[in-house]
């Protein structure tokens, strides 16, 4: 069954594409969210970190204070800018201007009590007696050693587990929401494939017994009944057919040989004359001569009466259809309802109909487009609304 083999490929790809799209914005969702979740953790680890030092910080200043007070007393300015091995200091006056500073930057943040910044720790006091007109202290000390490894550690190792188990769950959550739309094909398929079993009796059976009926010998409004049964026996073989293809296409049924093409195309619009008198469509053609391909009879068969099916249905009463032929492919062009540009990528996905007022499956053009695939051929689609359209196969 390559035909379904093929589609099946296709199914699992569309399937999986779908699924990699999901997982991905899923994905960039949830380290978005991980994301905002790390800085907060970041900023509730420094502020633990820097209470958990304050005590320390507000001894210092303490003593810093009282050095200040006793300077102040005695009268003495001596050893007001001693320096401390634990902690440097600076004092500012009401100004914001420093007296003295031994910090290691030049412009602390003295509207926070206590903050981080490039791996140290300001703690900043208001001073209740102004002792040498200093307004403000700060004392600065380094922040604990390889604080911000450990940090980024966690939550490296932390955000990394909790990111692969959401895009776990997400994964699952996903193969639950795509399993009704799996369910949903499958119970297709299988009609698919019981209908073509059902249909094949009673077509062959009711194109038997046309051939059967000499037409000439029926007056005119019989004949005319007759050729309209014949019509819709055809629509329906026609059908048959692409169901066929699709579900019951066996490789050993098939081989590749030489085909004449001028003939094949001749013999095909002779099968669908019936259905372009019903629609009054003037047909022309030019048809090279001496144009062989090596392919499958069946398949090439099935290639161009699919093209020319459409440009039939979807032709306007009273329209043309031209088909042409030359060694470098063939182009069917019709007089029809034309396609949107953005929507002719589409008219290739199995199952899809852009026009719902005429009849079928979605499944004409997804088999030219696997056909074409197995042998390296190109089909190419011009279109413009309200204009017609041309579906061009070359090689």
């Amino acid at each position: 069954m390559l035909a379904l083999k093929n589609w099946d490929i296709n199914l699992r790809w569309s399937e999986k594409k779908t699924l990699f799209s999901f997982l991905f914005l899923y994905a960039f969702l949830a380290l978005l969210i991980l994301v905002f979740v790390a800085i907060l953790y970041y900023g509730l680890q420094r502020d633990l970190m820097l209470q958990d030092k304050r005590p320390i910080l507000s001894k210092f200043t303490s003593e810093q204070v009282a050095k200040l007070r006793a300077l102040h007393v005695s009268g003495q300015r001596t050893g007001v800018y001693d320096k401390d091995p634990r902690y440097n200091f600076a004092i500012f006056d009401n100004k914001l201007k420093p007296i003295y500073s031994n910090l290691s930057t030049q412009n602390p943040n003295l509207y926070e009590d206590i903050y981080l910044s490039n791996n140290a720790i300001y703690f900043v006091s208001e001073l209740e007696s102004r002792y040498f007109g200093a307004k403000y202290i700060v004392i600065e000390i380094q922040a604990p050693k390889d604080w911000n490894d450990l940090v980024y550690q966690k939550l490296f190792v932390y955000g990394a587990i909790i990111f692969l188990i959401l895009v776990v769950i997400g994964y699952f959550l996903l193969s639950l929401l795509l399993q009704p739309m799996k369910n949903a094909i499958t119970l297709l398929d299988r009609f698919i494939k019981d209908t073509t079993h059902e249909l094949n009796t009673p077509i062959n059976a009711i194109l038997s017994n046309i051939e059967m009926i000499e037409l000439e010998n029926l007056d005119a409004a019989l004949a005319k009944k007759i050729k309209r049964i014949n019509i819709g026996a055809k629509t329906i073989s026609h059908l048959y057919e692409d169901l066929t293809y699709l579900v019951l296409s066996h490789p050993s049924h098939l081989k590749d040989e030489d085909i004449e093409l001028k003939p094949l195309i001749e013999e095909r619009l002779e099968y669908f004359f019936i259905l372009m008198e019903s629609k009054k469509i003037t047909l022309t053609s030019a048809l090279e001569e001496n144009v062989t391909l090596k392919i499958d009879r069946k398949k090439i068969t099935k290639l161009i009466d699919n093209i020319l099916s459409n440009a039939i249905k979807y032709n306007k009463v009273g329209g043309t259809i031209h088909i042409a032929l030359s060694k470098q492919g063939i182009a069917i062009t019709d007089t029809g309802r034309g396609i949107a540009p953005e929507k002719i990528n589409q008219i290739f996905e199995r199952y899809t109909r852009l026009d719902t007022t005429v009849g079928g499956f979605g499944i004409g053009l997804s088999i030219v487009s696997f056909i074409a695939k197995e042998y390296d051929l190109h089909v190419k689609v011009t279109s413009q609304l309200n204009e017609g359209t041309t579906v061009t196969i070359s090689w």
